[in-house]
């Protein structure tokens, strides 16, 4: 039988009445038969999260003050869902031992992840389905490291049998029991290890917009969306920025090819946004699949003649990062030049001290940060069967009267990153989109 792990984020459950769009969602098929719950979200523009109010719970906590107050309004919102739809689960009793735990001083972790297992317990009494607390079933390791061997064995196990089940996202336990939560948004992957342990024929990651788009509406006016994407495209997308998935969320379907489909709980009708492994060229579809960026990022450029020949000096460069705790994120170069593309907070607190152990190590004719540089990246398995796609993209940049600080192209040609003044940032992705999509 067609099997179908189904996702719904904070906003998708925020209320009854998102409640019951979900059950009519899962209705509509029975191969939908895996829900991974988020928290609730946000009822409206000024509204504050589930998740949010949790951990500032924990905080009030650990200074000693009093966490009544916000513990009561999360509290009011699970008893408004659960006395709206005239659920039987004991869920007084819950809250309370959850308020003691906090209380008692229980964990970041343990505060935050509550928000899961709540709206777990509320949909599984809804539905009349099986409730299956993850942090049964997903696990990590003494480090706090995901373990995903183990989290497959047991899960594909207790779930072998086919009965409709609730999984709760975002948490699991550590060998000692303990509550441990993925970073946010971290419900996206507890589907995705869902789907892989069922061996699903699909992965629906429902949530409140329609899929993905080709660009920040916020900068390029009714943008295109994107009908389908690779997993490779979209893991490029995501790094810049571009996403409604959490980017962890894609290797374990991606591992054993389950394609992905986001979706719109608000709008059940519409095809979203299909994510698998491969998706043929179509001519009636724009070169490009997406563009996007982040701004803040400066580039370390040192310079010295004849660095090509001197062994080891990339490395020296880069182990001065390293030694920082400093990321970089691309490092174009030259025959006598090498740049460091890292983000401008993280360098920042050791500006000076990087500059002098560089200098020091590697002895340049010149060395220069340059600050306020936006890193964009256009991307599209399209590119790679299209001659003259990266002429044209500089040549729209150089109408719009933008100076390009940065090329970096990878060797899969399924991108080309560029770095541009921060001021240039939003004209540059307004001037590629309109290149190709117009």
């Amino acid at each position: 039988m067609k099997k179908i792990v189904t996702k719904f984020g904070g906003s998708s459950l925020a209320d009854s009445g998102q409640f019951k769009k979900v059950r009519d969602i899962l209705a509509l098929d029975e191969a939908r038969r895996y829900v991974v719950p988020s928290a609730p979200g946000k009822r409206f523009k000024e509204d504050t999260k589930v998740t949010d109010l949790l951990y500032r719970c924990h905080a009030q906590a650990a200074k000693g003050e009093d966490f009544q107050e916000t513990f009561d309004q999360l509290a009011a919102r699970y008893m408004d869902i659960a006395e709206e739809l005239g659920l039987k689960v004991d869920l007084g009793a819950q809250l309370d031992e959850i308020n003691g735990r906090i209380a008692g001083g229980a964990s970041r972790d343990y505060c935050a992840s509550r928000g899961e297992y709540l709206n777990g317990l509320l949909l599984a009494d809804y539905l009349g389905w099986r409730f299956m607390d993850a942090a049964k079933v997903v696990f990590f390791d003494e480090r706090g490291f995901f373990d995903s061997e183990k989290t497959n064995v047991v899960m594909m196990a207790l779930l072998a049998d086919g009965v409709p089940t609730v999984v709760p996202g975002f948490y699991g336990a550590m060998p000692d029991g303990s509550i441990r939560t993925f970073s946010r948004g971290g419900s996206d992957i507890t589907g995705a290890i869902v789907a892989r342990a069922v061996r699903a024929d699909a992965y629906e990651n429902w949530t409140d917009v329609s899929g993905f788009l080709m660009a920040d509406p916020r900068i390029v006016e009714n943008p295109r969306e994107i009908s389908a994407i690779t997993y490779a495209e979209l893991r490029e997308l995501s790094y810049m920025g571009a996403s409604v998935l959490h980017e962890d969320a894609m290797f374990p379907v991606h591992k054993v090819g389950i394609p992905t489909i986001i979706r719109n709980t608000n709008n059940p009708q519409h095809p979203g946004t299909l994510i698998s492994l491969e998706i043929p060229c179509d001519r009636n579809v724009p070169i490009i699949t997406g563009v996007a960026g982040h701004k803040g990022f400066s580039v370390i450029s040192v310079e010295k003649a004849m660095m090509n020949s001197e062994l080891g000096f990339g490395r020296r460069v880069l182990q001065v990062l390293e030694d920082f705790g400093i990321s970089f994120e691309h490092m174009p170069s030259g025959i006598d030049s090498l740049c460091v593309v890292v983000h401008q907070d993280e360098l920042a607190p050791h500006r000076e001290e990087v500059v002098r152990r560089i200098a020091d190590l590697t002895q340049p004719d010149k060395l220069l940060i340059h600050d306020n540089m936006s890193v964009i990246a256009t991307v599209g398995r399209g590119m790679v069967n299209n001659c003259g796609t990266a002429a044209r993209l500089f040549s729209a940049m150089s109408r719009a009267g933008i100076n390009v600080r940065m090329i970096d192209q990878g060797s899969s040609e399924l991108s080309i990153i560029v770095g541009v003044d921060d001021d240039d940032f939003e004209a540059t992705i307004r001037a590629i989109y309109n290149e190709f999509v117009g």
